[in-house]
C-alpha cells in the first residue's frame, strides 16, 4: 500500500485532534476520494498508485465515521495519528477545546510510554521522556519554541490549561524540519482550528469546585477550589474565515503535611573514640500551604479564501499566581551541638540521637519556622502563520515570539526563645535538647525539652525575603518550502526551509534581611516581640499529629508593628545577588533540507524522511565579574553605595552544527509496520548556567573564581536510534508497539573547580597585586564545564491500546490502555549529600516506569481508572537549600466518571465526577540510601464534581 504525503494530511485532517466523533466529524472526509482522484489525473500517475490511494482514501472515510464517544474516541485518534506518522510519535487528544479532562497538560502526557512527571506541591509539572529530565525536552506550541518560567530551559506545563490544548503530540525521534534541542524527544502542543470543527457555531462551559481532604490538617489552608473555562468556536464567510475564543480559570488550594530531612554536611567525634562521625544540617516539620491561581487566554482567526491559501493568527496566554506558606520548627546545625545516645549506621551517619545547646557554640538553635513564598509567572505566545499551495509547490511562513516571565520571592522568618525579653539585653536560650529518630521512609520521633509555644520567651530573630526575578523571551521567523514528486517512485516530496531565532534571558536577584538566625543581633536590630494580634498556637494534624505544636507567625504584621518595611535589592555587601544578576542572549540561524521516502520494495511500501538540519549559534552573556582591586569603572547598588570593583563583562561564543536524521517505515501489510530513526540531536545548556561574571576571593597572591556558571558550555550532543515494531488491530480500535531505543550522549555538564586555570587564556582579567605591581597568579576557578565522561540511555517501551468493539451489547464500551517501559544508563554522579562519597544515577531516570488506563463508556456514561508507576530516580528538592536526592517509587493512582445525557432538554450538558491521587501517595526522598531520610510529604487526594455544557 502506498501512503502518499497527501493522503496522509488528509487522514490527519479528517480523523485528527479536533474532529473524531460522530458529532466531531470532519466535513472534508467526504471530499477525501475525490481530492485523490484529482491529485492523481492532474499528476498522471500511474494506475498502481492511483487504486492505491483510492483505498487509502476510502480507509480515511471509514475513520472520519467512528462514532465512539468519550476516552475511547480520544484513544482510537491518538492510536490513527500514530499510525500514519512519519517519525517515531506518542499523542494524546482531545475532541474539542476544553476536551482534555486532566488536570494539566503533564497529566494528559504521564498517559503515554515512557514519560513521567514530577509532582511540585502534588501535581505533576516538568515531565521527563525515557528517562531523561526537562531539561531536554524541547517544547512548542502552534510549531513555535516556548519560553520557560523555571529558570532554565524546564517547560512547567502547568503553566497551559488543559481546557486550551486540542492536541499534544511527543516526537520521540526528529526529523530535520523540527526545530533542534529535544535528545530525550519533542512535546508539540496544539490549539484549535475553528475551521476543523463540524459544527458552524459551537461552545463550551465547563464549571468544576474541587475540595482537599487534607486542607482541614492545615492551620490556615483553605480545602476548596474551582475550574471554569468557555470557549467559542465559528465559522463565518461561507466558511473560509474561522473565528476561536477561550478563556479558563482555576483556583487550586494546595497542603502538604512535611518532614524534610537536610544534607549530612557536618562530622563530629560524637562518640568519643576519635573518628568522626557524619553528622546532619538538621530536620524541619512543616505545615504546608496555599494557592495557585491560574487565568487562560487563548484567541485564533484563520483566513482561507481558496483552497490553495490559509492565514492564522493566533495567541496564548497564561497567568499563573502561587502563594504557599510553611509553618513549623527547623532543628539547625547538629554538629554544633552536643550530641548524646547517637544511633549510628554503619556508614557513620548520625540517624538518631539527643542534641542539647553547647554553651561554647551559639550556632545550634531549635527554631520555629514561618516561610511565605510567592511566584508570579506568566506565559505569552502568539504569531501569524501563511500558507500557499499552488500544483506540486507549499510554500509556508511563520513568525511568532514566545515571553515568560517569574517573578519568585522566596521569605522565611524565624523565632527563638530568648532569655530576659523586654530588657535592653535578650540572650537567645542555651537550654535546648532536642530528641529525633529517623524511621528510614515513615515519620520519624521527635520531642523537645521545652515548650516553643510561650510567647513570653519567643520572639521574631530573623526575616529574609529574596527576590528572583527572571524573564524568556523568543521571537523566530521561519519558511518552509515542499515541492511534492507525484511521478517519482521514490522521492514524495522535497522540504527545505530556514528559522532564525532570538532568545533573551535576564535574571535579576535581591536581598533584604533583619536580624540573624542564631540571634546574634548587630546594629542595634533587636529581637522583634509576638502578640495575639501577630501569632497564635498552631498543631499538627494528620500524619504528623505526634509532633510537637508550633508558633504560627504572621511575620509582615510584626515587621509593620515595629515601623519596618521589607526593601529587597541588589547590594554589593551581598554581592551574590550582583553576579547572579545578568543576561543571556543566543542567536540561532538554523536551515534545513528533507525528502520524503514513498516507494516499493517487492510488495511492500516504504515510507519516511531523510535529512539534515544546519544550526548556527551565537551565545553570549554579560554580567559582573568581581576584580577587586578598584579598577572598574564605578557602579552603584540598590542601596546608593558606590564600588569600582566589579567590571561588567560580556562573553560567549559561536558554533555550527550538522545534524543528519533518517526515518523509515516498512509496511508488511495494512496492520504491521517495522520504524527505524536515527539521528543526532542537541540540547542547549540551562540558560541559568549560562551567565558570565563571577565573584572572586585573593588567596595570598592568587586570584580565585567562583559562580558555576559559564557562557563557554556546548550543548548536550547525543546519537539516538529507535527501532520499533508497530501492529494495529483490523477494526481501528487498538494497537500493540514494541519499541527499543539507545542515546548515546557524548558529555554531560558539570560544576568543577579547575585548580589552577588560566584566566588570562580564557580572556578573564586578571587584578594587579598593588604589593608586586603585577597581577595575581592563578588560583582556583569553580565553574561549569561538558565534562568527558559522555554515556547512554536505553531502553524497551511496550505499549498496548484497545476498545473491545466486539464484545457485545453495553460491554462493548470496555477498554484498556497501557505500557511499561525499561530504561537504564550507567552514567553517574558523586554526591556526599549522605556524608559518605557515592555514586547517584542520571536525573531524571526511573528504571521502570508502568502506565495503565482502563476505561469503560456506553450511552452517556464514561468512566476511567488510571494509574501511573514510576521507580526510583534522582532529582533536585528544594528545602533549606537545593539538594540532590533519590525520590522513592510512587504509584500515583486517578479516576473520573461523567454522564453526557443524549436527547431532550439537557442534551449537551455533561456532569462529571474526578478524584486525583486516589491513594493519597506521598513523596518520599532519601540521600542515597532510604535510611537517610530526606522528603516525606503528603499531599492529600484531590475531589472534582462540575458539568460541562456543550451548544
Amino acid at each position: 500500500m502506498v501512503f502518499k504525503r497527501n493522503v496522509l494530511a488528509l487522514a490527519l485532517a479528517s480523523v485528527g485532534f479536533c474532529a473524531a466523533s460522530a458529532s466531531h466529524a470532519a466535513p472534508q472526509a467526504n471530499d477525501g476520494s475525490d481530492q485523490a482522484a484529482q491529485t492523481a489525473a492532474s499528476s498522471d500517475v500511474s494506475t498502481a498508485k492511483a487504486k492505491a490511494q483510492a483505498k487509502e482514501a476510502e480507509h480515511v472515510k471509514n475513520l472520519s465515521t467512528i462514532t465512539v464517544t468519550g476516552f475511547s474516541r480520544s484513544i482510537e485518534t491518538s492510536i490513527d495519528v500514530k499510525r500514519y506518522a512519519d517519525t517515531v510519535v506518542d499523542v494524546v487528544t482531545a475532541a474539542d477545546i476544553g476536551g482534555l479532562p486532566d488536570v494539566s497538560i503533564s497529566d494528559a502526557l504521564t498517559r503515554l510510554p515512557g514519560i513521567s512527571a514530577e509532582r511540585i506541591n502534588g501535581e505533576a509539572s516538568a515531565i521527563n521522556i525515557r528517562g531523561m529530565s526537562g531539561g531536554f525536552v524541547e517544547t512548542t506550541l502552534n510549531g513555535r519554541e516556548q519560553g520557560a518560567t523555571s529558570g532554565s530551559r524546564v517547560i512547567q506545563f502547568d503553566q497551559y490549561p488543559s481546557e486550551m490544548i486540542s492536541q499534544a503530540t511527543v516526537y520521540k525521534s526528529p526529523k530535520a524540519s523540527l526545530i533542534e534541542g529535544g535528545v530525550a524527544g519533542t512535546v508539540e502542543m496544539q490549539t484549535a482550528n475553528p475551521l476543523e470543527n463540524s459544527k458552524q457555531y459551537s461552545a463550551v462551559f465547563n464549571l468544576r469546585g474541587s475540595y482537599n481532604d487534607r486542607g482541614n490538617e492545615t492551620d490556615g489552608a483553605n480545602p476548596r477550589g474551582y475550574r471554569a473555562s468557555a470557549s467559542f468556536q465559528g465559522k463565518f464567510l461561507n466558511d473560509t474565515l474561522g473565528l476561536g475564543l477561550g478563556v479558563a480559570q482555576m483556583y487550586q488550594p494546595h497542603v502538604a503535611d512535611q518532614f524534610n530531612g537536610l544534607a549530612y554536611n557536618g562530622t563530629k567525634d560524637v562518640n568519643g573514640d576519635g573518628v568522626n562521625e557524619y553528622t546532619s544540617e538538621g530536620f524541619e516539620m512543616q505545615q504546608n500551604g496555599g494557592s495557585a491561581r491560574r487565568n487562560g487566554f487563548m484567541a485564533v482567526a484563520v483566513w482561507q479564501p481558496s483552497d490553495s491559501f490559509t492565514l492564522k493568527a493566533d495567541g496564548f496566554y497564561s497567568h499563573f499566581d502561587s502563594a504557599s506558606f510553611g509553618r513549623g520548627f527547623r532543628v539547625k546545625t547538629l554538629s554544633n551541638g552536643t550530641i548524646t545516645d547517637p544511633n549510628i549506621q554503619p556508614d557513620g551517619q548520625v540517624t538518631g540521637a539527643t542534641v542539647t545547646s553547647d554553651p561554647s557554640n551559639p550556632y545550634y538553635t531549635i527554631q520555629t519556622t514561618n516561610d511565605d513564598d510567592s511566584t508570579v509567572t506568566s506565559v505569552l505566545s502568539g504569531g501569524l502563520n501563511a500558507k500557499w499551495t499552488t500544483g506540486s509547490w507549499t510554500v509556508t511562513g511563520d513568525v511568532g515570539m514566545s515571553r515568560a516571565k517569574s517573578d519568585m520571592t522566596n521569605a522565611v522568618s524565624w523565632t527563638l526563645p530568648f532569655n530576659g525579653l523586654g530588657t535592653a539585653n535578650p540572650t537567645v536560650a542555651s537550654d535546648l535538647s532536642a530528641t529525633y529518630q529517623l524511621k528510614n521512609l515513615n515519620i520519624p520521633d521527635v520531642s523537645f525539652n521545652r515548650d516553643l509555644t510561650d510567647r513570653s520567651q519567643m520572639a521574631l530573630a530573623k526575616v529574609g525575603v529574596y527576590p528572583y526575578i527572571y524573564e524568556d523571551t523568543t521571537k523566530a521567523a521561519k519558511l518552509d518550502v515542499q515541492y511534492d514528486l507525484f511521478n517519482n517512485s521514490v522521492i514524495s516530496a522535497i522540504q527545505a526551509g530556514a528559522r532564525y531565532s532570538q532568545r533573551r534571558y535576564q535574571a535579576d536577584r535581591a536581598i533584604w534581611e533583619y536580624g540573624n538566625d542564631f540571634g546574634q543581633y548587630q546594629n542595634g536590630q533587636v529581637p522583634l516581640a509576638l502578640n495575639d494580634g501577630n501569632s497564635h498556637v498552631a498543631c499538627f494534624k494528620g500524619n504528623l499529629s505526634g509532633f510537637p505544636c508550633f508558633l504560627s507567625v504572621n511575620s509582615l504584621a510584626v515587621l509593620e508593628e515595629n515601623g519596618i518595611t521589607p526593601a529587597p535589592t541588589r547590594q554589593w555587601a551581598n554581592d551574590w545577588t550582583q553576579i547572579q544578576s545578568a543576561t543571556v542572549s543566543e542567536n540561532v540561524l538554523a536551515a534545513y533540507v528533507m525528502a520524503d521516502v514513498d516507494t516499493m520494495i517487492g510488495d511492500h511500501n516504504l515510507t519516511g524522511n531523510f535529512g539534515v538540519r544546519m544550526v548556527r549559534s551565537e551565545q553570549y552573556s554579560e554580567g559582573l565579574q568581581n576584580i577587586g582591586d578598584g579598577s572598574a569603572p564605578p557602579l552603584t547598588d540598590g542601596l546608593g553605595v558606590v564600588s569600582t570593583n566589579y567590571l561588567m563583562v560580556r562573553r560567549g561564543k559561536k558554533y555550527t552544527d550538522y545534524l543528519p536524521s533518517l526515518n523509515l517505515n516498512y509496511h508488511f501489510d495494512d496492520a504491521n509496520q517495522l520504524r527505524f530513526a536515527a539521528a543526532k540531536v542537541m540540547s542547549r545548556p540551562p540558560l541559568n548556567k549560562l551567565m558570565a561574571g563571577g565573584g572572586s576571593w585573593i588567596d595570598g597572591n592568587k586570584y580565585n573564581m567562583w559562580g558555576n556558571t559559564s557562557p563557554f558550555l556546548d550543548p548536550f550532543y547525543a546519537k539516538a536510534y529507535d527501532l520499533s515494531f508497530e501492529h494495529y488491530m483490523d477494526d481501528n480500535g487498538g494497537a500493540i508497539v514494541a519499541a527499543l531505543f539507545y542515546k548515546k550522549i557524548d558529555s554531560f555538564i558539570e560544576d568543577r573547580t579547575i585548580d589552577p586555570f588560566d584566566f588570562a587564556a580564557a580572556g578573564i582579567k586578571v587584578p594587579i597585586n598593588p604589593s608586586t605591581g603585577q597581577p595575581y597568579e592563578n588560583g582556583q576557578y569553580q565553574t561549569a564545564v561538558n565534562n568527558d565522561k559522555g554515556g547512554y540511555v536505553r531502553g524497551i517501551e511496550l505499549d498496548y491500546s484497545k476498545v473491545f468493539k466486539s464484545l457485545p451489547g453495553a460491554w462493548s464500551g470496555l477498554g484498556f490502555t497501557g505500557s511499561f517501559a525499561y530504561s537504564q544508563s550507567k552514567v553517574t554522579e558523586t554526591s556526599t549529600l549522605g556524608g559518605t562519597p557515592q555514586q547517584i544515577g542520571l536525573p531524571g531516570l526511573s528504571p521502570r516506569v508502568i502506565n495503565g488506563t482502563l476505561f469503560y463508556g456506553y450511552k452517556g456514561f464514561d468512566t476511567r481508572l488510571s494509574a501511573r508507576y514510576r521507580d526510583r530516580f534522582v532529582s533536585n528538592q528544594m528545602s533549606e537549600d537545593s539538594q540532590t536526592v533519590y525520590y522513592a517509587p510512587e504509584t500515583v493512582v486517578d479516576y473520573q466518571a461523567s454522564y453526557a445525557f443524549q436527547s431532550g432538554s439537557l442534551k449537551g450538558l455533561s456532569l462529571l465526577f474526578q478524584v486525583s491521587n486516589l491513594t493519597d501517595q506521598p513523596t518520599r526522598t532519601y540521600f542515597g540510601r532510604d535510611d537517610l531520610t530526606g522528603t516525606l510529604q503528603w499531599f492529600g487526594r484531590q475531589y472534582y464534581v462540575g458539568f460541562t455544557y456543550a451548544l
